[in-house]
């Protein structure tokens, strides 16, 4: 039986990069997967395609996880969709990095709601749902929001704050075993990273211990681990997907 049979997750931002990563390997594992996706509609059609050819059941829907009310219409429109809802990875999010001298208000609220504001918008919603035979709420953070980053002061914020809203979180739901976990990457191979200098790339491998960059799959694969009944016992964790550069 794979990890994930018989479950419904919902991934936001899961039309590229690391989200993508996700719903591919959710998919793969058995689960039933609801992915959104903000403007990237083209890339989006084409995941379901490709996973609906190879019979998985996927599902993408236009949705801004920054805004409360699209939220309460994704989680109500999900659950009736597929009958429920298990796994939540609330994975969107931005970045709109400057220093702080420079940096605008529209910038840090920007990332602060599409970051940080979204994971509560997307938990509170699905809430009412889990409670009733519990469920696994995954969160990405990022290294950057447990130690910090300069030119990243909206960002580190967001993915801290992330951090604290999951722990409180799985104070307050693990009586209904609703658990609650964070995934904290590191420096990751995506469309962001393949366009930055090679110098710049060399001064980041140069603090992982691992002298590599990090795979939207091994990312994916952590979650498929919080999501499954192999982490039954785990919740409230922060769990680093980066090759040691925090360690």
């Amino acid at each position: 039986m794979k990890l994930l049979e018989n479950k419904v997750a919902i991934v936001t931002g899961g039309a590229r990069g690391i989200g993508e990563a996700i719903v591919c390997r959710f998919a793969e594992q058995g689960a039933a997967v609801a992915f959104t996706y903000l403007s990237s509609s083209v890339k989006a059609d084409a995941l379901v395609e490709k996973l609906s050819a190879q019979g998985h059941k996927v599902k993408a829907y236009q949705s801004d996880a920054a805004s409360f009310s699209d939220a309460e219409k994704l989680i109500n429109d999900v659950v009736a969709d597929f009958g429920g809802l298990d796994i939540l990875v609330n994975n969107a999010g931005i970045t709109r990095d400057n220093l702080i001298l420079r940096m605008t208000e529209e910038m840090w609220d920007a990332v602060i709601d599409s970051n940080l504001k979204s994971v509560f918008n997307l938990t509170k919603h699905a809430m009412k749902h889990m409670m009733r035979k519990g469920g696994s709420i995954i969160n990405m953070s990022s290294v950057v929001g447990v130690f910090g980053n300069a030119g990243q002061g909206n960002y580190a914020a967001s993915k801290a704050g992330i951090i604290g809203f999951t722990k409180s979180i799985a104070k307050e739901m693990g009586g209904r075993n609703v658990r609650s976990n964070v995934i904290a990457p590191g420096y990751i191979e995506t469309e962001m990273t393949h366009v930055l200098d090679e110098k710049v790339k060399e001064n980041f491998l140069s603090g992982i211990p691992l002298k590599r960059m990090g795979k939207g799959e091994e990312v994916a694969d952590a979650c498929v681990f919080l999501a499954s009944d192999m982490s039954a016992y785990v919740n409230g964790q922060v769990l680093s997907v980066c090759g040691g550069l925090n360690c």
